[in-house]
């Protein structure tokens, strides 16, 4: 029996002619998402705004599948932020994530889509985790406590997908990206992730001419980060190539520490004064770090950007909003 032939980016793309929703389609990855999708010749891409569309209300889910009519959702919307705000809102970050997760998956069966995308986060694995984490150790404990009723939230789209799968053959495929950094990224000050809660310290410091600047914890947790474009890249990619209920892994495949990060930013950015670390703030989970290979083999993704030039790259786009008065 002759094998289908799998269509690669070379003749015509899967997604090319599909009609395309991507939830947070406006954010930091969606923006990047959406552009990679143009590039590879999609024009029907439908990005729903939460002004119009609040996907913890079902009705409103339903209105969004009847606008929209999609073949294909990538569904990126997420209420999202550092330890701080996690810690702060651990109520908001389980439900609306959840209800947004749960209803754009259940209305994608409803109306047959072909489709659906998932994407996790790396805070559903547990606290302590082998590291490299494998996609197969995701069940093997409890999230890290303070972002834990996010990561479980996320987590049950994991469930979903595969219930999903087994009694509907629903095609649905779940994605975990870790930390993402680059060009527009959120440097809001209560609700950053670290790299750019780091970057504003350092030149707000500059020019408000500080000799210090504190960051919560230790220093001793370490961190994998994926460069936006990167991230985008590996969820398109999935969305055109990858069709099974096994979850997986996108990241860089690389760890660093805070405290090294703290340096190579503050190096980069020549602020010349002294770090002050709080180790009455949570370090969060102690160590992260993904194996990529599945995401390697499964549909060829492999991270491109160095590490250090993102950084720089980073930097100086907020450097240029900080000229432009754009904060």
């Amino acid at each position: 029996m002759a094998m289908p032939v799998i269509k690669n980016r070379g003749s015509m793309p899967y997604l090319k002619n599909k009609r395309i929703t991507v939830t947070g389609g406006a954010g930091f990855l969606g923006q990047n998402i959406v552009k990679k999708l143009k590039d590879m010749g999609c024009r029907d891409i439908f990005i729903p705004r939460s002004k119009d569309y609040d996907l913890v209300n079902m009705e409103d889910v339903r209105r969004l599948y009847i606008d929209a009519d999609p073949d294909v959702v990538i569904h990126l919307a997420a209420v999202v932020g550092g330890i701080g705000a996690n810690s702060q809102n651990p109520g908001r970050f389980f439900y609306d994530n959840l209800m947004m997760g749960v209803q754009m998956m259940e209305q994608g069966r409803l109306h047959n889509i072909d489709k659906f995308v998932a994407i996790g986060t790396i805070c559903c694995y547990p606290k302590f985790t082998p590291v490299p984490f494998k996609e197969e150790n995701l069940w093997n404990g409890y999230p890290e406590e303070t972002n834990a009723p996010y990561g479980l939230a996320k987590k049950m789209l994991l469930v979903q997908s595969q219930a999903y799968r087994q009694q509907y053959d629903f095609n649905s495929i779940f994605l975990l990206p870790v930390n993402l950094y680059g060009p527009g990224d959120n440097f809001d000050e209560c609700s950053s992730h670290v790299i750019p809660a780091i970057i504003k310290k350092c030149i707000d410091a500059i020019e408000n001419g500080d000799e210090e600047i504190e960051v919560w914890g230790t220093g001793k947790a370490t961190r994998e980060f994926i460069y936006v474009e990167d991230a985008a890249e590996s969820i398109v990619l999935a969305a055109e190539k990858y069709n099974k209920s096994d979850p997986v892994n996108i990241g860089a495949g690389f760890e660093i520490s805070i405290k090294e990060l703290v340096e190579l930013v503050v190096d980069i950015t020549g602020f010349s004064g002294k770090v002050v670390w709080d180790s009455s703030k949570p370090d969060g989970q102690p160590r992260r770090c993904l194996d990529t290979s599945r995401a390697e083999k499964e549909f060829g993704f492999k991270a491109k950007m160095d590490f250090s030039d993102g950084l720089k790259r980073t930097i100086e786009w907020y450097e240029k909003m900080e000229y432009k008065g754009i904060k």
